[in-house]
């Protein structure tokens, strides 16, 4: 039982936090952000300190993870000196980062010294003009070297986030499980949640079901259920004789609400409650009219917690009822 004092109007327990610290990001994935994404200036972002006294009040009401999110997080400024004093944190059980790899070659190591355990990944596609037309930036040859650079640095566990999109990449998810499988790291396919207006695609046609997914993967393995889990929404399958998980996230055909254990704050510092809601808390103004004031700080996360919705409703075919993007919210 969690001993976390974090607790919604349906008795779930918050033991789990995803700290967006940056919304900026050297790529512009397509149902990630729009191309000309206009990014928060600076001061509207929370500073280093803020983005600590934050994780530290969760800690201290019995968050036993924390997820490092963007935008890309690797391009905030002094980001390994946080990473390093919450590493060290005692109470912490996980520490890990969502990336989109392209500056893992040259950080991996830093990253594991400051205590990171996983890592998530960012990979859509195996095929080099399909990448750059996902990500609109061709880097998929840095990207795979930053994988083997985080294979090579030794992290707990090392996973692969593939959103899945019929028509677009939903030809590739066996290439996909098939490289996991040959690295030795786990993959999560993801149905892509309508956040955001998008121009590139329409996403009622693209929608692709974990279901559907699963299905192809069945063709060519046996997928064994496995009640592992991460901390997070995905549920997972193994393929004998291999270390990789596969797993699935599936907010619309399979809705995970019942037993979620998370919140998110943004860049901005928004404390928002339910990823399908717009509602949140803005802990930026209570930090700046209270610096230091942590009592008050903890006070108003177990108050904000009573308004967690029960649930969301995810609906591909209805227009577009959550308006910030995923590089907003942080993934």
């Amino acid at each position: 039982m969690s001993d976390s004092q974090l607790v919604d109007p349906f008795g779930r327990r918050i033991t789990y936090l995803r700290l967006s610290v940056t919304d900026r990001c050297d790529f512009r994935c397509t149902y990630c952000m729009s191309e000309d994404m206009q990014f928060l200036p600076r001061d509207q972002v929370l500073s280093l300190e803020e983005l600590e006294a934050v994780a530290d009040a969760f800690i201290g009401l019995g968050v036993k993870r924390i997820r490092i999110t963007g935008g890309e997080p690797l391009v905030r400024k002094g980001l390994t000196g946080l990473l390093a004093r919450l590493g060290a944190r005692p109470e912490l059980d996980d520490l890990s980062i969502t990336t989109n790899g392209s500056q893992l070659r040259e950080r991996a190591a830093e990253l594991r010294s400051a205590g990171v355990r996983r890592l998530n990944i960012s990979l859509d596609s195996l095929r080099r003009e399909r990448f750059a037309a996902f990500t609109r930036s061709d880097k998929l040859e840095q990207v795979l070297d930053g994988i083997d650079a985080a294979r090579e640095a030794g992290f707990e566990r090392i996973k692969l986030n593939a959103v899945v999109q019929k028509g677009r990449n939903d030809d590739e998810v066996c290439d996909l499980v098939a490289f996991a499988l040959e690295k030795g790291i786990d993959i999560s396919f993801i149905e892509e949640m309508p956040l955001g207006s998008v121009s590139s695609h329409e996403r009622k046609q693209t929608l692709c079901s974990s279901d559907e997914v699963r299905a192809q993967l069945a063709e060519r393995w046996q997928l064994l259920p496995t009640p592992e889990r991460s901390g997070g929404p995905s549920r997972y399958y193994r393929i004998d004789g291999y270390a990789s998980r596969i797993g699935f996230i599936s907010p619309h055909s399979h809705n995970f609400c019942g037993d979620c254990n998370r919140v998110r704050v943004t860049a901005e510092g928004k404390l928002v409650l339910c990823l399908g809601h717009e509602g949140a808390l803005d802990l930026r103004q209570l930090l700046r009219e209270h610096p230091g004031d942590s009592l008050r700080l903890r006070e108003a996360l177990m108050q904000a917690l009573q308004l967690k919705p029960e649930r969301h409703h995810f609906e591909a075919d209805q227009q577009v009822q959550v308006l910030r993007f995923m590089s907003m919210t942080g993934g």
